[in-house]
């Protein structure tokens, strides 16, 4: 299949309404601040002026001019795969989006209670389209999967922790951003090479709407993405990297969790380092994650002429090229289980290797 399938006219559009949405967010502020702001106060807060933290609304207005616009261009009907998919994707994402979006206003929404929304929301996910996983490529796990009550949960815990991965790596400017417009391309291109368009449109939508909202955000953050914004964007990547697979045989399991490889080694490394290392709770906040560690000891010095918003927006580059090491590793090897899982332990421990560099300015195994 070549890429002239692809509604290109829909893709830009979305990133069009994404970044006009942003923008208007930016300035009306001062009508909604006092609902929409994110404070200064918090262990994990890195920005000195209170700043909007409701992007997931310039997220869901993009995504929504472009499903208006397929069902235009293919004569209004709804029964099309690729707008059909697509709304089953967004009704399925409202929990989590919700309830994302509520903690932005209220500040008052339990980690808790967001991670059983972005599970939920993977249920119904799986009610909605049918898919889930019925397989891992990983001995034990595929026996266990062929039940479908497991196999259900399991896929909505795993979609809800990639959901709120990308949550964690939402602390500076551009970089969650940036990161999901590399996941989202992977996905992609992985989808055009195994002759799947219905899953490129959709990946290139979200990526272009990723680069609309991120044109407001990276360097100065002008507007944050916020929870809700978060736990849609994750939702929405993990729910297609699990269609991925399911939807075509040469492509392995273990492709989606390369595409999600930084998120996801961040939350294990996070919890190791919490709970193994400093004996905290796993979901305690800290200021102890890779990218912090790169804003103070390698931004902050590098750029320190320039402003601090500056500098926070320099903490991304570095961390969109280690996002990249994954994503091109699923790229070349979505047909094999072996070097994906080679990949990402390599992935794995270049992580380890970058960190103690930057924590100890030497390169340790231990």
């Amino acid at each position: 299949m070549t890429t002239h399938t692809l509604d290109w006219s829909s893709i830009c559009l979305s990133g069009v309404v994404a970044f006009a949405t942003a923008a208007i967010l930016v300035l009306t502020q001062g009508w909604h601040g006092r609902f929409s702001m994110d404070g200064l106060s918090g262990v994990q807060k890195m920005h000195r002026t209170p700043t909007p933290r409701i992007g997931g609304v310039a997220l869901m207005f993009g995504l929504i001019a472009a499903l208006g616009a397929q069902m235009r261009g293919r004569g209004g009907d709804p029964f099309n795969e690729d707008v059909m998919l697509m709304l089953q994707m967004l009704v399925a994402s409202l929990p989590c989006f919700g309830f994302g979006m509520a903690e932005d206003i209220t500040k008052r929404i339990s980690v808790r209670t967001r991670l059983w929304a972005t599970i939920g929301s993977g249920v119904l996910a799986w009610w909605l389209t049918d898919y889930h996983l019925t397989h891992a490529n990983t001995w034990g796990l595929d026996w266990l999967l062929l039940w479908l009550p497991f196999s259900v949960l399991f896929t909505a815990f795993c979609v809800g922790g990639i959901a709120n991965a990308v949550n964690i790596v939402d602390g500076f400017n551009g970089l969650s951003s940036g990161t999901l417009v590399l996941c989202f391309g992977t996905v992609a291109l992985v989808a055009l090479q195994v002759d799947d368009p219905v899953l490129a449109q959709i990946a290139l939508t979200l990526a272009a709407v990723m680069l609309g909202f991120g044109a407001m955000n990276f360097p100065w953050g002008k507007i944050f993405l916020g929870d809700g914004g978060a736990y849609l964007a994750g939702f929405l990547l993990a729910w297609l990297t699990v269609m991925l697979p399911m939807r075509n045989e040469g492509v392995s399991v273990w492709t989606g969790v390369l595409i999600c490889g930084y998120p996801s080694i961040e939350v294990f490394a996070s919890i190791w380092r919490r709970h193994k290392r400093d004996g905290h709770h796993p979901g305690q906040p800290d200021k102890a994650h890779l990218h912090h560690l790169i804003y103070g000891r390698i931004a902050r010095r590098w750029f320190k002429g320039y402003s601090q918003p500056f500098q926070n927006g320099m903490t991304s580059p570095p961390l969109w090229a280690y996002c990249a090491l994954p994503c091109a590793c699923a790229l070349l090897f979505y047909h094999s289980t072996a070097l994906l899982v080679l990949s990402f332990a390599l992935c794995a421990a270049v992580y380890h290797l970058v960190y103690v560099r930057v924590v100890r300015f030497g390169w340790r195994l231990s």
